[in-house]
Formats: structure tokens, C-alpha cells, sequence
């Protein structure tokens, strides 16, 4: 009965299943840039982005340059890095061609100046005490990491920060595979304005916690960080999508269809686009922790990753299709071998990769 009174609600809303979603930015870095083309999702439905494919995509300068980027892949369309860098105090547009079963479309973006960045001064972490030791549970450490910067030209004012970070994980069983390191890029919005600051100064910028709960600080942790700057219009686009982030789930919460896009439809000003075309330059830093933390948390335990035990060259049926061996004890007798479910308790590259970060030894 109680259940049966439960329904799920869909508004009505007049909303397109047809949205065009744009992703791109381009920086002063010798790299390729990517602009991302997707379909937007219709209110309640859980797939993914479809992406949008056949699109002719360009961008040209305030000195009349074009650039091409062709599509490399469903969806996403990437520049020739030899061809094209940005520059500061240039102005660049976006162009984006989309082929409909009515004819096309065609979308630009409004004119974006890259506005020149400044270096990061510092990254740096300090250990947070999560649950403190008593007689019943043990000390629990997590990590702060915090950014310092400043414009001496005191012109940036509008910052955004991203981050990729890489750690190493070590298996606690002797398998071949048993050291990989992992590497995911952050899903965080990291914005920060000094316009009401008399100086361009940031100092103690959280940028990310990391808690005790994965195995990130067991053994090397890494972060490559990249600040951007921002023009005043992009800091309150990505403003308003923190605001998403962290608000929607109320009827009337902000939804992002509401969040202005500098991108329009030039040939029918009714059709709605989401997303930003970002120009920005980029400085870029890395931060390499290797310290103990007390208390961070291995999913590899017994608990997650023992199965059962056999004895003496026992047979394991189904070896290596769903079961596999994490400890071959042999000597001293008896011998015996421990095999688990969970093919990631016996080989790292389930989660991560064998190779070694180019940049991994150069820790200070």
C-alpha cells in the first residue's frame, strides 16, 4: 500500500529535446583544443549526451584567420596544434555548421579576448584530522590542498581552476600486477573573483579535500593544477553552473536551460544553446605528496578480496574466468593458494595502468 501511493513527477515544461550543448576552449598553450558537440537530454530520461556528429566547426580571429577543427571522433572536434595556438589580447569566434532534416543551422559565438594569466605562486597541503584517536577507533587523517596566486598587473580579477590528478596504488598480495598508478580529471567548479579586492592577491584557495576513504594517499599522490582567466561574463556563466551544481533538486531550483550561453543561433535566434565557448590563457603547476596519513582506506582488504582457500594443488574450476589466484604459498608446507572473486584484487590494471607517469620521478 505504501508503495503503490508513490509516483514520479515529471513537470510539463516546453523544453527540446534538441538542444545544441557546446564545450570548448582554447588557451595559449601549444596543444590541441576540443570543442564538444552534444544533444541535450530530455528532462527525466538518465542517458548519456548524444553526440552530434557531421558538423562543420571553425574558429577565426579578430585578423581574419580561420582554423578548422575537424571531427576526430562522434562528437568532438579537434584542432591541428601546429596550425593554430591562441594569443593573448586577440578575439576569437567560434563557427559551428549543423546539419538538420530540415536543412542546417548555422551558430557563432559572440567575440572572447584571451586575457593574459598569471603564473600560480603556490600549491601546497596540509593533514586535517577527520575523527581523532580514543580507546575504540584510530586516528583518521584527510588532505587539504590549498592554491596561492596573485596579478602584480592587478588585471585578472576572474579565475578558474581545474585539475587532473595521478596516484599510485600498490595491490597487498603478490600478483604480477601488482603497482599501477590511476590518473582522473576533477569534476569540481573552482571559481574565485578579487573585483572587489584592491589588490589581485589569493591566498589559502581551497581547492580540493581529500578524504581518508580511498586509497589516494596511500602511497604518491600527484595534482596538476591549471588556472585560467576568466572575462567577467564567463565567471558568472560558471557562477551560475556552481549554483547548479550545488542547489538543484527542489521544484524551484535554477535549471541549467536558464544559464546564458554565449553561443547563438545566427539564422534563428529562437533556437536555444547551452554551454560557453571559453578563451583563456593557462599557467599550470604540480603538487607531489608522498607523507603518511593515518587511517586512509584500501578497497583491496581480506574482506573485499578473499574468496576461500585450497590446499595441496587443490583444483579451482573456473581459473582465470571468474576466479584468480592473489597468494601461492608453497614453502614452508603446507601448501596452499587463496583465490578471489574480484578480478581487481589480482590485477591493478582493472583500475589503473602499469606505465609509469613520465613526470612521476621528478617529485621534490
Amino acid at each position: 500500500m505504501i508503495t503503490g501511493c508513490i509516483t514520479q513527477f515529471y513537470p510539463e515544461t516546453n523544453e527540446s529535446s534538441d538542444i545544441l550543448v557546446v564545450e570548448g576552449l582554447i588557451t595559449d598553450q601549444y596543444e590541441p583544443y576540443t570543442i564538444t558537440l552534444t544533444n541535450s537530454i530530455p528532462l527525466g530520461e538518465s542517458q548519456n549526451a548524444v553526440p552530434l556528429t557531421g558538423c562543420s566547426v571553425s574558429v577565426t580571429d579578430d585578423l581574419g584567420n580561420v582554423y578548422y577543427f575537424p571531427e576526430s571522433e562522434d562528437g568532438t572536434y579537434v584542432s591541428n596544434p601546429s596550425l593554430f595556438k591562441g594569443e593573448t589580447g586577440r578575439s576569437y569566434i567560434l563557427h559551428i555548421k549543423r546539419n538538420t532534416k530540415l536543412g542546417y543551422h548555422v551558430y557563432e559565438s559572440s567575440p572572447v579576448t584571451m586575457k593574459s594569466v598569471p603564473p600560480i605562486d603556490s600549491i601546497y597541503y596540509e593533514k586535517v584530522v577527520i575523527h581523532k584517536a580514543d580507546p575504540w577507533t584510530q586516528l583518521k587523517e584527510g588532505c587539504q590542498i590549498y592554491l596561492d596566486t596573485k596579478d602584480p598587473t592587478n588585471t585578472c580579477k576572474y579565475y578558474r581552476w581545474e585539475f587532473t590528478e595521478t596516484w599510485e596504488f600498490h595491490l597487498p598480495y603478490t600478483v604480477a600486477n601488482n603497482i599501477c598508478w590511476i590518473s582522473d580529471n576533477s569534476d569540481k567548479i573552482n571559481i574565485k573573483s578579487t573585483s572587489a579586492y584592491s589588490d589581485d592577491n589569493i591566498n589559502r584557495f581551497p581547492l580540493d579535500f581529500i578524504s581518508n576513504n580511498s586509497d589516494r594517499l596511500g602511497v604518491k599522490y600527484s595534482m596538476l593544477v591549471n588556472q585560467y582567466s576568466l572575462s567577467e561574463d564567463e565567471y558568472h556563466y560558471w557562477e551560475k553552473l556552481e549554483n547548479v551544481a550545488e542547489n538543484v533538486g527542489g521544484l524551484y531550483d535554477i535549471i541549467p536551460a536558464s544559464i546564458p550561453s554565449n553561443v547563438y543561433c545566427a539564422d534563428d535566434p529562437s533556437q536555444k544553446v547551452l554551454g560557453y565557448f571559453s578563451v583563456s590563457a593557462k599557467s599550470s603547476k604540480r603538487l607531489f605528496v608522498s607523507d603518511n596519513f593515518a587511517g586512509w582506506q584500501t578497497p583491496y582488504t581480506d574482506e573485499a578480496c578473499v574468496a576461500d582457500t585450497v590446499f595441496n594443488g587443490a583444483y579451482i574450476p573456473n581459473l582465470g574466468i571468474d576466479k584468480w589466484v592473489i597468494v601461492d604459498h608453497q614453502l614452508p608446507p603446507p601448501a596452499y593458494k587463496v583465490y578471489t572473486y574480484n578480478r581487481g584484487c589480482a590485477d591493478c590494471t582493472v583500475r589503473g595502468t602499469k606505465v609509469k607517469p613520465d613526470f612521476w620521478d621528478n617529485s621534490k
